[in-house]
C-alpha cells in the first residue's frame, strides 16, 4: 500500500470518527429532553436499534445475522457486552449528573484507547499523536476541574465506566476488522433489552419522551455508533479516539442551548484547548500526502 492510499484510508477513518462522534453527541440532548428514567430510555433505544441493525446487516452484508455471528461468536458477545454496558452507563450518568461533567469525562477516551491498543495490539502512536493526546488531556483537565463531582459523584463514576468500555471496544473493532459491525451492535442491543426488561416500564412514557427516544434510537445513536465502529478499520485506535472531544464540545453546546447549562470560563477555555489538540493530531499526514502527490 503506497503512502497516498494509506493517507486516504486514514482520512476516511477520521471522517467516520468525526461524523460518528458528532452524531452520538446528541445522546445527552435526547436523554434530557425525554425526561424519562434512564432504564426506560436505554430499553427503548435498544428496542429501536436491534431491528434496524439486523435489517441493515442482511441487506448490506449479504448474509443472515446469525451466519455473521457464527464467524466470530465470542468476539461478538464481548463487543455486545461492552457496547450495551457502556451505553447504559452513559445514559444513567447523564440523568444523575451535569451533562458538562459526562461529556468532559468522555474526552478522556484518547488516553484510555491509546493505552488499551498498546497493551493488546502493540499499536504504537507517533510522537505527534502523543503530543496531540497530551494537549487534549490538558484541555480536559481544565474542563473537569470546574465541574467533577457536581451534583453527584455516582454519575461521574458511571461516566468513567462508560468511556472504559468504549475504549476497549474500539480496540476490539481494530483487532477484528472483518467482524460484522452491525451484528456486534445488534448483540449489544439484545443484551440490553434482556438485562433491563424486568425493570423497565416502556409503556408509561409521554409523547415527548417517545419522540426524543425515537430520534436517538432510530437515527442519531445507531448511525453514529455504526460510523465509530467502522472507523478503526481505516485508522489507528489512537487516531479514532482523538475525535472523542468532538462529543465533549458539541455536548456542551447542546446543554447550553437547550438546558441553559453554561460551562464555566475555565471549561470553555479547556474546550478550546481540546480543539487545538484534535487539529494538531489530525494534520499529521498532510505532509506525507503532499510528498506522495509530488512524487
Amino acid at each position: 500500500m503506497d503512502v497516498a492510499q494509506s493517507s486516504d484510508q486514514r482520512r476516511l477513518g477520521w471522517l467516520l470518527a468525526g461524523v460518528g462522534m458528532l452524531a452520538v453527541s446528541t445522546d445527552s440532548l435526547w436523554i434530557r429532553l425525554s425526561e424519562a428514567d434512564a432504564v426506560d430510555v436505554s430499553f427503548w433505544v435498544a428496542c429501536c436499534s436491534v431491528p434496524l441493525y439486523t435489517g441493515l446487516s442482511h441487506r448490506l452484508e449479504g448474509c443472515w445475522p446469525l451466519e455473521a455471528f457464527r464467524r466470530h461468536p465470542w468476539q461478538q458477545l464481548v463487543i455486545g457486552a461492552l457496547s450495551g454496558g457502556s451505553q447504559l452507563c452513559f445514559v444513567i450518568a447523564v440523568t444523575q449528573t451535569r451533562v458538562a461533567n459526562v461529556v468532559a469525562i468522555v474526552a478522556a477516551v484518547p488516553l484510555l484507547a491509546a493505552v488499551t491498543a498498546w497493551i493488546w495490539l502493540r499499536e504504537r502512536i507517533s510522537r505527534r499523536m502523543g503530543i496531540a493526546i497530551a494537549i487534549t488531556m490538558a484541555g480536559i483537565g481544565a474542563i473537569v476541574s470546574s465541574s467533577v463531582g457536581e451534583p453527584t459523584l455516582t454519575g461521574d463514576l458511571l461516566g468513567v465506566l462508560a468511556i472504559g468500555g468504549f475504549s476497549v471496544s474500539l480496540t476490539m473493532w481494530r483487532r477484528y476488522p472483518d467482524m460484522s459491525r452491525l451484528v456486534g451492535l445488534s448483540v449489544g442491543g439484545v443484551m440490553t433489552v434482556a438485562a433491563l426488561g424486568y425493570w423497565a416500564s416502556p409503556l408509561s412514557l409521554d409523547l415527548r419522551a417517545y419522540l426524543s427516544i425515537a430520534a436517538m434510537g432510530l437515527l442519531f445513536n445507531p448511525f453514529g455508533r455504526l460510523a465509530l465502529s467502522n472507523a478503526p478499520r481505516f485508522a489507528p485506535v489512537a487516531d479514532v479516539a482523538l475525535f472523542s472531544p468532538v462529543e465533549t464540545v458539541a455536548g456542551t453546546v447542546w446543554a447550553a442551548v437547550f438546558f441553559s447549562e453554561f460551562p464555566r470560563p475555565v471549561a470553555a477555555a479547556g474546550a478550546a484547548i481540546v480543539l487545538v489538540g484534535v487539529f494538531y493530531g489530525t494534520s499529521a499526514t498532510i505532509r506525507p500526502r503532499a510528498q506522495a502527490a509530488s512524487g
